[in-house]
């Protein structure tokens, strides 16, 4: 048996509300754009903020699930000399015994931590979270994808699994593709004829392999997705493996577009969703080398679907392709003329990290609660799934913000707690005082290279990002 083979018992995606119309690039940057439109991370998100929501969604959809270890793989790293995976650890509430650990430097990186949560004891959160760019008019700018996806995986033999991995193939050699030096913002990739001629011998090999240690044949599998960042040679290597790449890969592509470290289990994750017990997945990822992992779904699935499946996030809402070139840092706007913010404070922030990160109050012994939390008070009271009701709002012009204006808002939460708290996701003209809202880690600003991270609120608008 297979040392890699392992299950899925929960997963959970989130893809930012804000999508970039291709065809608007063209008319700006002087190239690039095509059809379609790219999902993409507002200003206050990055790998770490969308790491979180992808996690606690992915413990909705498991909640009886405990996780031992946290892993988050990315390409585009909040910080480096600092752990990100700690940061989702605290705004999860995990216990301090659980391991929160990062996986960074490409695609493949995300096949590393998969193979690390199944093969190590207990259950692990493995989380893929990119925020992907290029160059204005850029083919990286305009295919590429936010998003983020977690699966809760473990040890195979337990019934509530909703998929198992049944084999596994590597194929693993070293080659220049695409890469980014460390301080670039924008990735290079060598000349695409090369990559696909190393690209699609090593997909047949890990393909091969994979059947092999599951002891199956070509005919067993049911749905086949190869995904990569180079995507002529993932097309060419699906055909070369006997079959057109998935509809459900364009599907992605053209709505969504390449997520990086997220793209492996946005595929997977959106296969199984399609699947019924008994289906057999093959994802083959093309990142230095192949590597192809066959999951087969169990009965497990038709009884617990997802709570926000992929394809009931395709649609958002349209960004206009200045405001994405600001948000990126390709396009310098004055903001308000303001101070900036001070850098926030280690001692301070260590001293209230239940608060800042796990949003958790307290409530005094008449029940009442208190945001922030009362020294007071003897019970606490986690508050971050808690919606609430928006009771009145003011648009402020004037505070600093990387993407004004502020839109701050007091919100009546349900069963109790009241808090004056900033929104996102959305604009001034779509707030009203009683709209719902829930509420989302996002960063408030950056300042001297520390991210302060906090909690907002956001309209609910059903299963989406």
């Amino acid at each position: 048996m297979s040392e890699t083979r392992g299950s899925v018992f929960g997963w959970g995606v989130h893809v930012p509300r804000w999508r970039l119309d291709r065809t608007t690039v063209a008319a700006v940057a002087g190239g690039g754009g095509g059809k379609g439109t790219r999902a993409v991370a507002s200003f206050d998100e990055d790998a770490t903020t969308m790491a979180v929501a992808a996690g606690r969604k992915a413990m909705q959809h498991a909640p009886d699930e405990s996780p031992d270890t946290v892993w988050l793989t990315t390409v585009s790293p909040p910080y480096l000399d600092k752990t990100n995976a700690t940061a989702v650890h605290a705004a999860l509430h995990l216990g301090r015994s659980v391991g929160a650990y990062d996986v960074v430097g490409s695609m493949r990186s995300w096949l590393g931590a998969l193979r690390a949560g199944v093969t190590g004891a207990g259950t692990s959160l493995v989380i893929g979270s990119d925020v992907r760019t290029g160059k204005p008019g850029s083919t990286d700018e305009t295919n590429g994808g936010d998003a983020a996806v977690a699966l809760l995986v473990g040890e195979s033999g337990r019934d509530d699994a909703l998929a198992d991995i049944v084999g596994w193939g590597t194929a693993t050699e070293e080659f220049l593709d695409r890469w980014r030096t460390p301080g670039d913002s924008a990735s290079r990739q060598w000349e695409e004829r090369f990559g696909e001629t190393r690209y699609v011998p090593l997909a047949k090999e890990a393909y091969a392999a994979a059947l092999a240690d599951a002891g199956l044949t070509n005919d067993d599998v049911d749905t086949l997705v190869v995904v990569s960042l180079h995507e002529r040679a993932a097309g060419a290597a699906a055909k070369a493996l006997g079959r057109s790449n998935a509809d459900l890969v364009a599907t992605l592509a053209a709505s969504l577009g390449t997520t990086g470290a997220a793209h492996p289990a946005l595929a997977l994750v959106a296969a199984l969703e399609s699947a019924v017990p008994g289906d057999t997945i093959a994802l083959v990822v093309l990142a230095d080398g192949a590597e192809c992992v066959l999951v087969r779904a169990t009965k497990g699935l038709a009884d617990r679907p997802s709570p926000a499946p992929v394809l009931d996030q395709l649609e958002g809402s349209n960004l206009p392709y200045g405001k994405y070139l600001a948000w990126r840092g390709h396009l310098p706007v004055e903001p308000p003329r303001r101070p900036e913010p001070a850098r926030p404070s280690a001692s301070a922030s260590g001293r209230s990290t239940d608060w800042k990160f796990g949003f958790i109050g307290s409530a005094d012994a008449a029940g009442e609660i208190h945001l922030p939390p009362s020294p007071f008070d003897a019970e606490t009271k986690a508050m971050a799934e808690t919606t609430g009701t928006i009771t009145t709002f003011t648009v402020d012009r004037l505070a600093y913000s990387p993407n004004p204006p502020v839109l701050f808002a007091v919100v009546d939460f349900d069963g109790g707690g009241r808090l004056p708290i900033e929104l996102t996701d959305v604009t001034p003209d779509d707030v009203a005082i009683g709209d719902r809202v829930e509420m989302t880690f996002r960063k408030l600003f950056t300042a001297d290279g520390i991210h302060n991270y906090f909690w907002k609120a956001r309209p609910i608008r059903g299963s989406g990002g």
